[in-house]
């Protein structure tokens, strides 16, 4: 398999071995999504990244982007908004729009040093 990048919008992507990572930045983090899939034979894409854009946009940008989490998102009323529990967030939410057993995991990076990933366990 070969591997290649590609930019969307300013966030970084890549493609390696079955695994796509896509990078966006919300207010204070910023965060990563691990995709684990065959390329298809037939597109030889592992998903098409105008989906998995769209996906991202709806499952993570949209309810967190410019928001208070405490204040502005329901999840976090009962839930302390650690990075860990972002983390958590953005898996539950991202699940809903991905085929079963694709997504492998997420990452927060609320610094460059401090860094979460979640594989939903």
């Amino acid at each position: 398999m070969s591997v290649w990048f590609v930019q969307i919008d300013g966030a970084s992507f890549s493609q390696r071995d079955g695994f796509c990572v896509e990078k966006f930045c919300s207010n204070q983090y910023c965060f990563s999504v691990g995709l684990c899939v065959m390329i298809d034979p037939v597109t030889g894409m592992v998903m098409n990244l105008t989906d998995l854009k769209k996906y991202m946009e709806e499952a993570i940008m949209k309810p967190l982007d410019h928001k208070n989490l405490d204040l502005d998102v329901p999840y976090f009323a009962d839930v302390v908004s650690t990075t860990e529990n972002v983390a958590v967030y953005i898996w539950e939410n991202l699940q809903k729009y991905l085929p079963a057993g694709v997504l492998y995991k997420v990452k927060v990076y609320e610094t460059d040093n401090n860094i979460v990933v979640y594989k939903g366990e």
